[in-house]
């Protein structure tokens, strides 16, 4: 099975830092996932032993892999197809899916199957998508009864590169200093990271916000979201 439905407004952006990002982030990840993503996504997910795991915008696939070596069955997406061509090649031994899939579109997530997954993930990705309320509607779809998305992205109160907060809006960017080319990131509010959830019957039943390095202002904001 292999879905090709690519994102186009970003996507020249994401093939072209492919193998930089690649690089930076190796098979562990770097620092500051490790030390600031990781933790507070890993205990939100739970034990994953046995469950269907769908990693929403996998880059080069580390965490995903992480996922499976730990029991769960993991199907990874991104709509970059040169991230998932990396990913394919780093991982080749691995259990991983890894599909080119566009997290912005409804029906490219409904075309993995409805009422496939325990759990969906995504790990500092919601501000690089374009549009998330078409995601959160499909995986009220995809996901099981009482099923759990967990994300992690940048704080919109704190990590910013503009002054404006209410409107949604987005700005050009790097991630990793040196990145061959910048790529779009997409400001939200609280209330619009939230409100997708809530129309499409998610509650919030965990929130943590994580410092890199000894800091009061939190760089990633940790969601896990239940589906009732």
């Amino acid at each position: 099975m292999y879905h090709h439905c690519m994102q186009a407004s970003d996507n020249t952006s994401w093939n072209t830092n492919a193998e930089f990002w690649d690089h930076a982030m190796g098979n562990d990840l770097n620092d500051y996932h490790r030390q600031v993503v990781r933790p507070a996504v890993m205990e939100f997910l739970g034990n994953i032993t046995g469950e269907s795991i769908l990693d929403i915008a996998c880059g080069n696939g580390s965490f995903s892999a992480l996922l499976s070596r730990m029991g769960a069955d993991v199907t990874a997406i991104d709509y970059s197809d040169r991230l998932i061509d990396i990913a394919k090649k780093r991982w080749k031994e691995s259990n991983v899916e890894f599909l080119v899939c566009d997290a912005a579109d409804e029906e490219s997530i409904l075309s993995l199957g409805e009422h496939r997954f325990t759990k969906a993930v995504s790990t500092m990705a919601l501000m690089d998508i374009s549009d998330i309320k078409p995601m959160v509607k499909a995986l009220s779809k995809v996901l099981k009864y009482n099923g759990l998305f967990v994300f992690a992205t940048q704080h919109p109160c704190f990590v910013t590169l503009t002054d404006r907060y209410m409107t949604e809006h987005s700005y050009q960017g790097e991630a990793i200093a040196g990145q061959p080319v910048q790529h779009t990131y997409y400001h939200r509010s609280l209330q619009d990271l939230f409100s997708p959830l809530f129309e499409n019957g998610f509650i919030i039943a965990g929130l943590k916000e994580t410092c890199f390095k000894d800091k009061e202002h939190p760089d990633v904001l940790t969601i896990r979201s239940k589906l009732i």
